[in-house]
Order: C-alpha cells, then sequence, then structure tokens
C-alpha cells in the first residue's frame, strides 16, 4: 500500500504538538494524509483558535475536529457542555465511530493507558479510541454512523524513561522519581527521529500561547536551554497494537 492515512485523537489542544507534532510534520510533509480530533474545548474559544495556528504550521491540510467536550480542569473549555469524562461514553464512542468510518484512517494515534503521565482525560481518550477503533469494525454497531471500517494499527505516544529523567532534574526536582511515569525502552515499539523538525514542532508549541502562561509544566519546559529542548523535542515514542495480521507501519 502506500502512505497511510493517519487519524490523531487527542484530549488538549498542545498535545497534538507536544507528543505529536514531529510525526504530523513529517507525514503531512511526505503528502501523506492526517485528521486530528480533539476531544475537548469549543469552536471559537482562545485553545481552539491557538490550535488551528499550530495545525497549520504542522501542515495539516485540513481543520482538526472538536468533539467540544469541557476540559477536566477548565470549565470555560465548553461552557455548555459536560466534561469529557463525565458524558456518556457511548455518545462519544458513537461520534468518534462515524468519524474513523468517513475518514477511513490506516492507523489511529493517541496516548498510551496511562495517558502518557495520568492525566483524567487522556486516559480517557485512549479508552475513547480504543473503544471507537474496534466499533468501527463492526457491521453490528452504529449503522448511521457509516459502513464498517477497520483501522489497521493503533499507535500510543508515550514517554522514555530516559526523557522523563531529564524533566524530573530540570523540573520536577521536588517530586520523588518514583513517582514520575515513564516507559522503559522495552516496552518501546517505535522511535521515530524528529530532529529535523523540531524547531517547527517547538513553533507549533509555542502557538499555545495561553496554555504556556498557564501552566508551571510547559512553561517551565519552554524555558530549558536549547539544547535540552531540542533533544526532548527530536525524539517521539509509540507502543503498537495492530489490529489486523501484519498492522500498518508508521514510518
Amino acid at each position: 500500500m502506500g502512505t497511510p492515512r493517519l487519524l490523531l485523537v487527542h484530549a488538549h489542544p498542545d498535545d497534538e504538538s507536544l507528543w505529536t507534532g514531529g510525526l504530523i510534520a513529517r507525514h503531512t510533509d511526505a503528502g501523506g494524509e492526517v485528521d486530528l480530533v480533539m476531544c475537548t474545548w469549543t469552536d471559537g474559544t482562545v485553545r481552539h483558535r491557538e490550535l488551528t495556528d499550530a495545525a497549520t504550521i504542522l501542515g495539516m491540510p485540513r481543520p482538526p475536529i472538536m468533539l467540544g467536550y469541557a476540559d477536566d480542569r477548565r470549565p470555560e473549555s465548553a461552557p455548555d457542555a459536560q466534561r469529557l469524562c463525565a458524558a456518556s461514553f457511548d455518545e462519544q464512542v458513537r461520534a468518534l465511530t462515524h468519524h474513523i468510518r468517513a475518514l477511513q484512517p490506516d492507523i489511529v494515534i493517541t496516548y498510551d493507558p496511562l495517558g502518557i503521565y495520568g492525566h483524567p482525560d487522556h486516559v480517557h481518550a485512549h479508552r475513547l479510541a480504543c473503544a471507537a477503533a474496534d466499533a468501527a469494525a463492526s457491521t453490528k454497531l452504529y449503522h448511521r454512523a457509516g459502513p464498517a471500517w477497520r483501522v489497521r494499527s493503533l499507535y500510543f505516544a508515550t514517554i522514555p524513561e530516559w526523557m522523563m529523567d531529564i524533566l524530573a532534574e530540570s523540573l520536577f526536582a521536588d517530586i520523588p522519581r518514583a513517582q514520575l511515569p515513564g516507559t522503559p525502552e522495552s516496552e518501546i515499539d517505535v522511535v521515530v527521529d524528529v530532529s529535523d523538525l523540531a524547531a517547527r514542532k517547538r513553533a507549533a508549541v509555542t502557538a499555545h500561547r495561553s496554555e504556556i502562561d498557564r501552566s508551571r509544566a510547559i512553561s517551565g519546559f519552554m524555558s530549558l536551554p536549547d539544547d535540552i529542548q531540542e533533544k526532548l523535542l527530536g525524539v517521539e515514542c509509540y507502543q503498537r497494537r495492530d489490529l489486523v495480521p501484519g498492522g500498518c507501519d508508521l514510518i
């Protein structure tokens, strides 16, 4: 087959750039099709506008698809909507199944089961992406969501132990290392070198200006020395789960 079609499922604006921005840029530069489903925040909010800017920097051909749920800790993200983790899971699976069947991706990309570092919205997005990928392939579920479509592989963005060691020393010195996340190298299936795209990835992260101003972790990251930033931004790590024999290679 040719270049696989990707669908990314993220919880919050900025996650697409921080965890998968290099992959998005590399894939779009190669002429590949990439779409993004964002679970929280709604059209017209400040973070939606920043997300659109970041997506443009990364070369995405279409605007992000907003599911419109509220960020777990930011009710202003969707004032008239339920929190992502509190809304009907079945309705969410049906909605994402519709997008999967309409877009027909070969690969769905989301967070690892821990949500990379345990944020409840990230964990929920992981579960939602897995459930919808399974549901999309079933001819017995959600008939109004379109004809069945089988995703070939799931890829889960994760943070390796070596990366967390650097961040622990730089940003989380007050937290015992054992309490911080980090995936052993032996549990990582795919390591993507995006060092040549680190500057563009950083520009996409920087587009999320309001979150940099609000978040101590992200503002701290953006204040790290350039060489450390480039090292951290230049690598993306994934776990792989094939849904059909042979699956689909990411790169």
